[in-house]
């Protein structure tokens, strides 16, 4: 009924990536209901992932890349050939959980999503288009809607593109969408969400401004006739 229940931390009172009571502007909330747990990520001055007692607001626990203790220290610019980053690089994107009890964290301009237990523990990584610089590659995952959660939906608004990622595994099976203003295409495509029949929405920021919805038709190659227009252009 819209009325205000809770607020958890306030503006400008943001201490880094340890404080225990403020955050530096959260990408994406995730509320377990098996736990009654808000999975935060913490974001775009901050290099964590936050969980929270979702009737308190009370902190519980939180952690960086790897399961590390957070540390707010310059990394510099991304590079694609070097060692792996022990930190994330904001923004952290998101912070999903899934039914098996993984979280899936968007460590957007190191362009991987890395996989936690709820406590924390590093489980595994992948890379996606791992030269892509800038913005970074991995914004934003939902899951399929089938019981086993089989399929992670990426979005990538750097390359404008819906990955389809096997999750079990974190190997890309295919991707929908290019650049361009026009249905199926992208600019910027921000967030992705799944409803109960497995139908996927989009967002897109930028100059996108739009939500996109896609049918569910199940899950491979796109054919040609129904592609976009592939942008940019082949040489």
């Amino acid at each position: 009924d819209g009325k205000f229940l809770l607020q958890v931390g306030k503006y400008g009172n943001n201490k880094g990536s340890n404080d225990l009571e403020n955050f530096g502007r959260v990408a994406k909330i995730f509320v377990d209901p098996k736990t009654n747990e808000a999975f935060v990520a913490d974001g775009y001055q901050n290099k964590r992932v936050a969980v929270l007692d979702a009737d308190t607001g009370k902190m519980k626990r939180y952690w960086g890349a790897y399961g590390n203790k957070p540390d707010d220290s310059n990394l510099g610019p991304y590079n694609p050939d070097a060692p792996p980053a022990q930190q994330f690089r904001n923004p952290v994107h998101c912070s999903d959980v899934s039914n098996d009890g993984l979280v899936y964290v968007c460590d957007r301009q190191n362009d991987r999503l890395q996989v936690f237990t709820k406590d924390g523990k590093f489980i595994k990584e992948q890379w996606y288009a791992r030269r892509s610089l800038s913005e970074g590659s991995v914004w934003d995952v939902a899951f399929s809607r089938d019981p086993q959660q089989r399929y992670i939906f990426m979005a990538d608004g750097r390359n404008q593109k819906v990955r389809i990622i096997l999750r079990e595994t974190l190997e890309e099976l295919t991707s929908f969408g290019d650049g361009g203003r026009q249905p199926g295409q992208f600019f910027g495509v921000h967030s992705i969400a799944t409803d109960s029949k497995g139908n996927l929405y989009t967002t897109e920021t930028y100059e996108g401004k739009r939500l996109q919805k896609f049918v569910y038709k199940g899950v491979g190659p796109v054919r040609r006739g129904s592609q976009g227009v592939p942008w940019p252009r082949p040489g």
